[in-house]
């Protein structure tokens, strides 16, 4: 007895639709892995972008810090030879760097005044001749001082109006006395137009001011010292006389503000307007 076999199932051919994982993108997922990439690339330019001028920041403060440090130490240059200038010449010249501190100042301060006095329209010429009464002052202060002229020209006063005074006191009380009278008479003569208690007033203090210089006068002083009070009383004098007028009449505030004032300009837009008023007139003509 023969025995049979069942038949053997056929192969399974392979099917012709691929796997699911190995299909194809879709138009969508196309277009949105570029627009994925794009923007990835933008990215990485806008972050290389930051990170170079990140660098360039960097590099822009270093140059101006740099650049910085190097204009403060010109500046401080500049006021150290300013500063050292003014302290060399009062040492050398006058013997001490207090006066080159002083006169160093007043002259900044003329410097000050003078262009304040200038942006007021000061003439120029008021301006030089203030300058060269200035310097006629200074020398002739430096001249008296410097050479002891004062001091021997009231001990010799002294000693031929005053010789039965005594020699340590009569000098000094000739020389205050005969100051302060002075100036007391002129400071009453000069105010006695403004009314009698303006001349009154003006006695007392041109009084005690010519005391003062009495005072000093009769000293004797040093020619360094004599040569340095020049110089103030030069400095302190050009800016008085060349503000001698500003002083009197005062500030005159119109005519500077009409500096500020486009006058040409408003006139002729003016004239503009009622150029056009008179040829378009506003009520037509009947």
């Amino acid at each position: 007895m023969s025995t049979t076999t069942p038949d053997a199932p056929p192969p399974k051919t392979p099917s012709a639709k691929p796997p699911k994982g190995d299909s194809p993108p879709g138009l969508r997922a196309q277009i949105g892995a570029t627009v994925e990439a794009v923007r990835r690339l933008v990215r990485a330019h806008i972050d290389l972008a930051k990170t170079e001028i990140g660098e360039i920041v960097d590099e822009v403060k270093r140059m101006v810090m740099l650049a910085g440090v190097a204009l403060g130490a010109f500046i401080l240059m500049a006021l150290l030879l300013s500063v050292g200038l003014f302290l060399f010449l009062g040492e050398w010249l006058f013997g001490s760097i207090g006066w080159g501190v002083l006169l160093g100042a007043v002259l900044l301060i003329d410097v000050a005044v003078i262009a304040l006095l200038l942006a007021l329209d000061v003439k120029g010429a008021r301006l030089t001749s203030s300058l060269l009464v200035g310097l006629i002052v200074g020398v002739g202060v430096g001249l008296l001082l410097g050479l002891d002229l004062t001091h021997r020209g009231w001990t010799a006063l002294g000693d031929s109006v005053a010789a039965a005074y005594s020699a340590d006191t009569r000098a000094v009380l000739l020389a205050a006395g005969v100051s302060a009278g002075t100036l007391a008479l002129l400071g009453f003569a000069g105010g006695i137009r403004d009314g009698f208690r303006v001349a009154i007033l003006r006695l007392f203090v041109w009084g005690i001011i010519g005391v003062l210089i009495g005072l000093f006068t009769v000293l004797s002083i040093p020619p360094t010292v004599g040569a340095a009070v020049g110089v103030l009383a030069g400095l302190i004098a050009w800016p008085l006389v060349a503000g001698r007028d500003l002083i009197r009449t005062g500030v005159d505030g119109e005519a500077i503000a009409r500096k500020f004032i486009p006058e040409q300009t408003i006139e002729l837009t003016k004239e503009t307007i009622e150029w056009v008023r008179a040829r378009t007139p506003l009520v037509p003509k009947s």
